[in-house]
């Protein structure tokens, strides 16, 4: 189930280090952009650089992944995400710490496409969704760890040197898929002549990022709108707690609680939901996974305690962690074998533009005035979610649900 060295050494542990970095990074931007002079709303700005990087990056990465190869681009996605680390410890203007957010932000985009990329070339169908709600398992673990990693850093030093952390995590990462050996698809045998004979053929068969996206086009404007649905819900979901603890009066540090016991409910749950998508279908995870979620939207305003909305968040965490892995594996599933990068480069559009826009919907209501309204939204719209996944993971993967894969001869 997990090689070694093709999936753990090549793809897990290098996720597990960049993530580690990403993670311990998080917190202290918007303060180290305060200390450079920036106002709240500012550092706020900068802090989602980050996300916005990530979002621009995402079509030129798989453009990037289908020319140099999946486990390249990774090595160069690590060596750029530690150039960025270091220009923000280093840097002394404000100007600098966004440019290197932005430039994170583009090297994790690269990083995660690649990774995603990689393990779907390698996994056997069947075991695909066990091996990438793994993946995405590893990746929350990292963002968990890394802002505990930081305050340890920063007890020991100061702020800055939580970008050293972070630098040396990406070197780190770099490293190790470095050294995991070549791509699978990398020519191989025979002399280097034929080996680069083998390469160019290659890459004039490679269709190019606007075919592969005309060509897919029903698929976006139709699963692509239920990815799209569940990364807003899960963009919403790292807001609507902070803000709802501080709608209530709660101290900073007992919302740092309950936020951590959400993420780690959420973290308990990868391996048994890819058993489920692997035995009984996609389906049987994405529709409850959004239900659950979009529940706990809906509960979360009527709570006004702190047990109760430690409750309701370890219900968001449950619901979230249910759906571990399920877009990767989604985005899997569709994916065509010649095109692949540039697919998945389109479908983590999708993914990374609706995380980006859940915290504005959220924020929207409570400009508006209502902040409970705002929330409800974002339940209304897992709800959707789950309905939009329903509709139509059936229509364009046969490992939606049961039914489909034994119609496939898969069962």
């Amino acid at each position: 189930m997990f090689p070694l060295r093709t999936v753990v050494l090549a793809a897990f542990v290098p996720a597990f280090l960049f993530d580690l970095g990403v993670g311990a990074l998080l917190p202290v931007i918007a303060p180290t952009a305060v200390g450079l002079g920036a106002s709240l709303a500012v550092a706020g700005v900068v802090a989602a650089l980050m996300s916005v990087g990530q979002i621009l990056a995402d079509l030129p990465a798989g453009a990037l992944a289908a020319r140099v190869g999946d486990r390249r681009a990774m090595v160069l996605a690590g060596a750029v995400a530690a150039l960025a680390f270091l220009a923000a410890a280093w840097s002394a203007s404000l100007l600098l710490l966004a440019l290197a957010a932005l430039a994170l932000g583009a090297a994790a985009a690269v990083f995660n496409l690649a990774r995603h990329a990689y393990l779907t070339e390698i996994t056997p169908p069947l075991r695909r969704a066990r091996v990438l709600s793994t993946l995405a398992g590893v990746h929350r673990i990292g963002l968990f760890v890394g802002p505990f990693a930081g305050a340890a850093v920063i007890a020991a030093g100061e702020l800055a040197h939580v970008y050293l952390f972070g630098a040396a995590a990406a070197v780190a990462a770099t490293v190790a898929a470095a050294a995991a050996g070549q791509d699978p698809s990398a020519p191989s045998g025979g002399s280097r002549q034929q080996r680069r004979a083998a390469a160019r053929a290659a890459q004039a068969d490679r269709p190019r990022t606007a075919q592969v996206l005309t060509e897919f086009r029903p698929v976006f404007a139709t699963l692509g709108i239920a990815v799209l649905l569940v990364g807003t819900v899960r963009g919403a979901r790292q807001t609507v707690l902070p803000l709802w603890t501080e709608h209530l009066g709660v101290d900073p540090a007992t919302t740092s609680v309950v936020f951590g016991i959400a993420g780690a409910v959420d973290m308990l749950l990868f391996y048994p939901a890819g058993k489920v998508m692997d035995r009984y279908g996609r389906l049987w995870i994405g529709v409850p996974s959004m239900l659950l979620v979009a529940a706990s939207m809906v509960a979360l305003p009527l709570t006004h305690t702190v047990v109760a909305v430690s409750v309701v968040a370890a219900l968001m965490g449950l619901g979230n962690g249910l759906g571990s892995g399920i877009l990767m594996t989604l985005g899997a599933d569709v994916a065509p074998a010649r095109g692949r990068a540039q697919f998945l480069g389109m479908w983590r559009v999708f993914q990374d533009g609706g995380a980006a826009a859940g915290p504005l919907v959220v924020s929207a209501g409570a400009a508006l005035g209502s902040l409970a309204a705002g929330i409800w939204v974002i339940g209304a719209i897992g709800a959707a979610a789950a309905a939009a996944l329903g509709r139509w993971a059936p229509r364009w993967s046969v490992h939606a649900n049961q039914t489909t894969r034994r119609r496939a001869g898969l069962l």
